[in-house]
Formats: structure tokens, sequence, C-alpha cells
């Protein structure tokens, strides 16, 4: 039976993954809801992110901060490439929606096997952005890098949170996910807030992606499990809501890190699946569902 202290470590760790699940997670909803396109091409902005974080950092010596903007930019240009060159002529040509969804899962695969053959195939990581610790408080450690994915991920939320709702491209983009059709009879630029969605989305993988790497490493293959453990955040929140996706995502990871405690690591997927299924068996929209539109 696990100590007091382990617990309490345990439930610390998976608020911190849980975090940036849920940053993941409010990728999906803004593509979801923006299209009804499941992006399962979302992992590999969090993997994307890291890589090039890391690269200018080491490779061109670039300060850290800078290196994060840096990124962020350019993994959102990577998504408006995405969104421009492959899923709006497969839209335009009114392709079927799983074709669509097909079509990002081919588009995961092909990105990694890019970062391959130009940046190699070896795990990377970078230090804290805050050098020193961990902040001791009795026998529990908290790492500096805690603080700051708990505090970016405050600080994504609110600002989403505030375009959807006080401006008006982001009320455009909420008309879009309510009808498109009634949308472009209203003159809003349906194709373009495509763009957007595309753009917010691969920004916050790649928000994500930075933040983690410095507690664990990126590679080219940890989009995967990052792309699964956010859509699987994003069910049990209720898509379309960028606190509930936030939400979805610490509970995910402290039932993670708690599995891990108990049963050890190779349970952990077991037991994250198994939520999943009670969740889409009691609460099919999600745990807040009823927030869908709400945020």
């Amino acid at each position: 039976m696990p100590s007091s202290v382990e617990l309490i470590q345990s439930l610390i760790n998976g608020v911190g993954i849980g975090l940036v699940y849920g940053l993941v997670a409010i990728g999906f909803s803004v593509i979801y809801n923006a299209s009804g396109i499941v992006n399962f091409a979302q992992g590999v902005f969090v993997m994307l992110g890291g890589m090039f974080a890391h690269t200018l950092l080491t490779t061109l010596g670039i300060p850290i901060w800078l290196s994060a903007i840096v990124s962020t930019i350019a993994v959102a240009g990577v998504g408006i490439l995405v969104q421009i060159l492959i899923i709006t002529p497969m839209w335009v040509r009114k392709a079927p929606l799983f074709a669509i969804i097909l079509a990002t899962l081919a588009i995961q695969l092909l990105i990694e096997q890019i970062i391959i053959i130009t940046l190699g195939d070896q795990p990377r990581t970078f230090p804290s952005f805050t050098p020193g610790g961990p902040l001791k408080i009795g026998e529990i450690a908290l790492g500096y890098q805690l603080f700051w994915i708990l505090g970016c991920g405050a600080l994504m939320v609110y600002a989403l949170t505030q375009f959807f709702n006080r401006t008006r491209m982001g009320r455009a983009l909420r008309a879009c996910s309510q009808n498109a059709e009634a949308a472009a009879l209203l003159g809003i630029p349906v194709n373009r807030m495509l763009m957007l969605s595309f753009a917010l989305s691969a920004a916050l993988g790649a928000v994500a992606g930075i933040l983690i790497t410095p507690t664990q490493y990126t590679a080219y293959s940890v989009g995967g499990p990052f792309g699964i453990n956010g859509f699987i955040a994003a069910i049990i929140g209720g898509f379309g809501s960028a606190p509930a996706a936030l939400i979805g995502g610490i509970v995910l990871g402290v039932v993670q890190s708690g599995a891990i405690v108990f049963f050890g690591a190779g349970f952990k997927n077991v037991v994250a699946l198994t939520v999943l299924l009670i969740v889409l068996l009691f609460f099919p929209n999600g745990l807040f569902g009823g927030l869908a539109k709400k945020a």
C-alpha cells in the first residue's frame, strides 16, 4: 500500500501531466467545433513544439523564451499548411468526414517520418524554464516546471474563453461550429475560420510540447501517446468547452498517476481506457457536456 507522501506526490504529478493533456484536448475541441473533424494529427503538434524548441535552443543558442515563441508560431504555421494543402481541398470536394479524419492520421505518420529524416530519432530534452529546485514542502517535491505548466494552462484557458466570448472572430468561429452553412450565408468566411481553428489547435499543441519536454523528453514517437490521451481527455470533459477539456485532462492525468502507484506502470493505459468507457456509458456528452457551447 503506497504511503500518503507517495499518494500526494502522485496527485501532483498527475495534475501536471493532466494539464498538458488538457491543452491537447482543447486543440481537439477547437477543430471539432469549427468543422466536425477529429484531428488525429493533434499529437504531432505536441512533438513538433518540443523538437523545434530544442533545436532552436541547442543548435542556434536562442534563449528558451524566444525559442518557445518562435516554435509556437512555426507549429501554428504547420497547422495552417495542413489545413490549406490537405483539409481544405477535401472539404471543398465534400469528401466524407471519415476520409478527412483518416487523412489527419496519415498527416501524423508523414510528419513523424519527416522528423526522423531531418532531426533524427533520438529522444531530446532541455532544462526547466526556471533553474534549480525542486521546491520542497516537507517530503513533497514540486518541480519549478510544474508552476510554469499550471500558469500557462490557466492563462491559455482564460485567453481562449475571452477570445470566443468577446471578440468578433471568436464569435464567428462559434457560429461556424453551430451551423457552417448558415454562417456562410451570413458572410462569415468559413474556410478562413477553419484555417484559424487549425492554427489555434497547432499552437496549443506546441505550447503543451514545450511545457512538458523539460520534465521528460520529446522524440518523433511521442505524438501518438499525447494525441490519444488528449483525445480521451476531450471526451471525458466534453468537446466544446476549454475549461471542461482542461478538467478532463487533469482527471485523466490523476487517474493514470494513481494507477501507476497502485497497480504499476503497465496498468496506466488500462485504467485510462476503463475510465473512458465508463464516461461514454454514463456521460456520452462528457462530464461537462452542458458547457460545450458556452466556452
